[in-house]
């Protein structure tokens, strides 16, 4: 875990350095064309077994799209309108979100902590985003929307997940939901991989989207899955809480990345609202980009 949360938080400055020349549809649709050949192989040694149980084709199509085609595009676009220490902050507040989310649809009972822990998250996220105004001469928050509507995405996939954890192990849903996810990002980045001019792609930006793809990825997600089997999901999740963390550090060694004293509090009314509603509350933690 403390590799998963090392490749995740590095993974938003890395992304953000690849934007710059890269554009962010063509950077997505190639991260996961070769993430999800990769990841698919590496399933196929240590999972043999990797064929889906009667009936569940459609139901982990729909999963795939919404976890990682809606999620990846609102990700890689807001990041690309946002800062790397915004985003990171933003999703931090995931856990929470799904718990009450999934308490309002009744699928679990939520305690008056869990309830608290989502004010405090939710107040932190606010926090976040007012930090820079809703003025759009203060920089364009409509990125910060857009990274509120991949937790979104991610809330509906894990509530869905949760129904299928039983009849799959975590590395084979995810595998399946990436291969399913990943014609979509595709299909919608072409257009933008066709205008992109390869010969002034920096030996920056092919190094960020290689730590994106290969770490972030692939390395992250095969370790994030063992993490689960081994030291079980809520546990492997505290690890998460970290994340925003690494991030901001990370993001301190890019120009016009400076957290201020609202991402401070913000960032601790988050990790705050995490922490009081942990009993009980993580399954699947976010894939940081």
């Amino acid at each position: 875990m403390a590799l998963v949360v090392l490749f995740w938080g590095g993974n938003f400055t890395a992304t953000k350095v690849t934007l710059a020349s890269i554009p962010p549809l063509a950077f997505t649709a190639i991260r996961f064309a070769i993430g999800s050949v990769l990841l698919w192989l590496l399933i196929g040694r240590l999972e043999p077994k990797r064929a889906l149980p009667p009936g569940m084709f459609w139901s982990i199509a729909l999963l795939g799209v919404v976890g990682n085609t809606l999620y990846q595009l609102c990700f890689i676009i807001g990041l690309s309108r946002t800062s790397a220490t915004n985003t990171a902050l933003i999703l931090a507040a995931m856990p929470p979100v799904v718990t009450v989310t999934a308490g309002l649809l009744g699928m679990e009972a939520i305690t008056n902590r869990q309830r608290a822990a989502l004010v405090l998250a939710t107040l932190g996220v606010l926090t976040v985003i007012a930090s820079r105004g809703l003025s759009l001469a203060q920089g364009d928050w409509r990125g910060d929307v857009l990274i509120l509507a991949a937790v979104g995405c991610w809330t509906g996939y894990t509530l869905g997940i949760r129904r299928m954890v039983d009849r799959m192990s975590p590395l084979r849903l995810t595998g399946w939901s990436m291969i399913t996810g990943a014609p979509g990002l595709i299909l919608v980045g072409l257009p933008s991989l066709m205008m992109v001019r390869w010969d002034t792609v920096t030996w920056q930006a092919w190094t960020g989207l290689a730590y994106s793809t290969l770490l972030s990825l692939v390395a992250a997600y095969i370790l994030w899955s063992r993490a689960v089997q081994r030291l079980g999901a809520s546990r492997a999740a505290l690890y998460t809480c970290i994340v925003p963390l690494i991030a901001t550090l990370v993001a301190m060694g890019v120009p016009g990345e400076r957290p201020g004293v609202a991402h401070l509090i913000g960032g601790v009314l988050i990790v705050a609202g995490v922490l009081l509603g942990n009993a009980g509350v993580f399954r699947l933690a976010p894939p940081e980009g």
